[in-house]
């Protein structure tokens, strides 16, 4: 007999619309866990289109360790309501995977006159027959429990976004750097919220580029598919090499300055010859650009850059100053980027195999400031000056609460139930990363995102503990009793 695990969340709308946020292109991505290493290999037109129909079909790898496991999951009894009914459902059934049996039923009924509860009912039986039940409670139930608390604040989260601006006109947008950490959370939300995004792709090999919402950009000679860019609400830039993708020879500077100065320059000019050019141009830069180490100071977004401090602080006003050609044709909005939270990528994935291992703990002195943001909240900036017209100019997407890196340590351990008294002295972190870490994990910066909170923008996770517990599956209360 197959096990069972509940899960209920209530929505601001109505079923028949909770059931369309999920239909649409995105909405798989948006529900993927971001510590779980997910590829998809294959889905029917209809799911590419965004539809849910009866046998429609869905095929994804799944990373645990060294194992790739192959699941292919079919959508069956298909509801997908309307405005004058009081449910809407579908199941996703495993045909192929690593479950002996997997039924997982998406029930939305009504709930008052706006609202409905989403209740996730799974009917599951683990691997390895009775040797897979006597682990469930050990393995399988605490992997659902993560997984399901994330998808929970996810699905809440997105539709009461979404139903925020339901009244506004979709936009058509097209995003460079759409395969990075934050690119494929950005697209997700921006489709799941029926919006036409389309991913400026390099050509490999001279072949067009892949799936149906890409167009070509090289970013080496500027050459774009101009047609498909004409009457772009908005372009968002992302692109650029990794930060910290290598020590920082010659060479590697190099490819950093290129990927975001030369690319960009290159990228606007390209735009500004369109006969339509983009209502709006929203450009990353981060908030290295006030210098590696300010102490105490707090750092609005009027602070002066320190272009000549450091490498990071050069590379970020060189990223800036190549952007501002935009402005000439579009609303200029320039996003100066903390540290982005999400065990999928970046400085958070870097830490946890460590601390998982109880050998995490403080780095450097762990005095230093760390100005951080959730990889959902940091998507949720750009979806709001997208949605504001009269938002411009330079602002820092940070969370109003930056924290000492000791502190970080501490919240993180009480999180994963580690010890975190394992440190990173200055020292070994010179001797490891070199100029790199110098600018990154043993830079100060506390900073004030002031613009963006009179903008009306509203955080889905203001404090850590509720942003490395969402990002996680894990109950943010841990770290606040510790």
């Amino acid at each position: 007999m197959p096990l069972s695990f509940d899960s209920r969340v209530s929505l601001p709308v109505r079923p028949h619309e909770a059931f369309a946020w999920h239909a649409r292109p995105g909405a798989f991505d948006r529900l993927v866990p971001p510590w779980q290493a997910i590829e998809v290999i294959d889905r029917t037109d209809d799911i590419a289109r965004g539809g849910l129909v009866d046998g429609s079909r869905l095929t994804f790898r799944m990373r645990r360790g060294p194992v790739a496991l192959r699941w292919v999951a079919e959508h069956r009894s298909v509801d997908p309501g309307g405005p004058d009914r009081d449910t809407a459902q579908f199941r996703d059934v495993q045909i192929r995977g690593p479950f002996a049996h997997w039924d997982h039923l998406h029930r939305l009924e009504a709930e008052g006159d706006d609202g409905c509860v989403l209740h996730d009912q799974v009917a599951y039986a683990p691997p390895l027959g009775p040797l897979g039940r006597l682990a469930d409670p050990l393995v399988v139930r605490p992997d659902l429990d993560r997984v399901f608390r994330y998808r929970r604040g996810v699905t809440r989260d997105d539709i009461t976004l979404h139903a925020r601006y339901q009244d506004r006109p979709r936009l058509r947008v097209a995003v460079t750097g759409a395969s990075g950490l934050l690119g494929r959370a950005l697209c997700a939300l921006l489709t799941t919220g029926g919006h036409e995004v389309i991913r400026l792709v390099r050509p490999r090999g001279g072949a067009a580029p892949p799936g149906a919402d890409a167009a070509r950009w090289d970013a080496r000679t500027g050459e774009i598919d101009a047609d498909v860019l004409e009457g772009l609400d908005a372009v968002i830039a992302l692109h650029g090499a990794n930060i910290a993708g290598g020590r920082w020879n010659e060479a590697r500077k190099r490819t950093l300055v290129d990927s975001r100065v030369a690319t960009t320059e290159k990228l606007i000019a390209s735009l500004a010859a369109l006969a339509r050019p983009p209502r709006a141009f929203i450009g990353a830069s981060a908030i290295g650009v006030y210098g590696a180490h300010r102490d105490d100071i707090w750092l609005g977004d009027d602070a002066e850059p320190r272009a000549s401090s450091d490498f990071l602080a050069d590379l970020a006003v060189r990223w800036e100053a190549a952007q501002q050609p935009a402005s000439a044709f579009a609303r200029l909005v320039q996003l100066r980027f903390g540290v982005l939270l999400s065990p999928g990528g970046g400085a958070l994935a870097k830490m946890l195999p460590p601390f998982q291992a109880g050998l995490g703990g403080p780095i450097g002195d762990g005095a230093q400031w760390l100005s951080w943001l959730s990889i959902d909240d940091a998507a949720a900036v750009v979806h709001h000056v997208l949605q504001h017209d009269d938002v411009d100019g330079t602002l820092n997407a940070v969370a109003p609460a930056p924290i000492r890196q000791r502190d970080f340590a501490r919240t993180l351990g009480a999180l994963l139930g580690r010890p975190a008294i394992a440190p990173l002295p200055t020292p070994a972190v010179r001797l490891l990363f070199g100029e790199m870490g110098e600018s990154t994990v043993l830079a100060s910066q506390r900073v004030r995102p002031d613009r963006l909170v009179e903008a009306g923008f509203t955080y889905r996770h203001a404090d850590l503990p509720s942003a490395l517990g969402h990002v996680l599956g894990l109950d943010p209360a841990r770290a606040v009793r510790a």
